[in-house]
């Protein structure tokens, strides 16, 4: 096959559904395999709650997250919702946020540490480059000589798109 057919191929609408749907399935079982990577149980609400959270940049509240996912499972329970992110939450797989009012808000994380800039305005969320507070964390060892074991920084203010608007 030549690359232009295979070009054709994947550009033809029956392919890029087909894409979409092995994209679909392999989050769903990259996802499946954190779940299980801790001990946990794999459940079909697990599953959803997790894949409901996936897919978004921006922290949710657990009752968010329940509305949007309330309509395609109607069985799935708020509380059941509540307790598959903080399963997430203990098992590394999702970070919770404060929001204003003391309302928890949950977001998806990577496996690897790292901190958040959260937007108090849109719930946005970017993860912050490790590389910005290694001199931090070198100067904290130097200045009081105290060894950092583990570190979690959340970073809250408002992102460059809703300065933008704010100024506007």
């Amino acid at each position: 096959m030549t690359l232009r057919t295979l070009s054709r191929t994947i550009l033809d609408n029956e392919a890029r559904v087909h894409y979409t749907d092995v994209v679909a399935l392999r989050r769903s079982q990259h996802l499946a395999r954190r779940i299980t990577s801790r001990g946990r149980r794999l459940t079909d609400q697990r599953l959803v709650v997790a894949e409901g959270l996936a897919g978004k940049r921006e922290a949710v509240s657990a009752q968010e997250l329940y509305e949007r996912l309330r309509p395609r499972h109607p069985r799935l329970a708020l509380a059941t919702v509540y307790r598959a992110l903080e399963a997430q939450v203990e098992s590394g797989m999702a970070r919770r946020l404060e929001r204003g009012g003391h309302v928890s808000t949950y977001i998806a994380c990577a496996p690897e540490h790292h901190h958040h800039l959260v937007c108090t305005r849109c719930q946005k969320v970017e993860d912050v480059d490790e590389t910005i507070l290694k001199p931090v964390l070198r100067g904290i060892t130097d200045r009081h000589g105290f060894a950092v074991e583990h570190e979690r920084l959340d970073f809250y203010g408002l992102c460059a798109a809703c300065r933008r608007e704010t100024a506007t």
